[in-house]
């Protein structure tokens, strides 16, 4: 599309520098690509033994920092995908998300996992539209 790229947008001082080889968001196609985003702090903190609730609430603003930092927000989502270390976590998680989200009804998929990387809980990940 013209006037449009694949290129990732420079690294975001509201988020961790990444540990691997990834932005967290990209935008191409008038969407914004959010990279799975896990409970780690601006800082670089990593939550893993925080509580699941603590660490979804992280996730979860780290997926709201990608879309402002990309030019679009919660009310563009498309669609989430989340995974959970347990699925046993999902009621609390769907509590959160539904609060997180408002009126927004993106659509979601619920993925059940072992462990995640460095023992988290729960990561997190988007397609939203771009701002317009």
């Amino acid at each position: 599309m013209a006037g449009e790229s694949l290129t990732p947008q420079a690294q975001p001082a509201a988020l961790a520098a990444p540990a691997g080889h990834y932005r967290h968001f990209t935008t191409g196609g008038g969407l914004v690509f959010v990279s799975g985003q896990l409970p780690i702090t601006a800082d670089g903190t990593r939550l893993a033994d925080a509580s699941f609730e603590d660490q979804a609430r992280q996730a979860l603003a780290n997926v709201g920092a990608a879309l402002t930092l990309a030019g679009s927000g919660i009310d563009r989502l498309l669609q989430v995908r989340v995974y959970l270390d347990d699925i046993g976590n999902w009621p609390v998680f769907d509590r959160l998300y539904g609060a997180w989200l408002g009126e927004a009804r993106p659509a979601r998929a619920v993925v059940p996992t072992q462990p995640l990387h460095y023992g988290f809980k729960v990561e997190i990940e988007a397609v939203a539209a771009a701002a317009g």
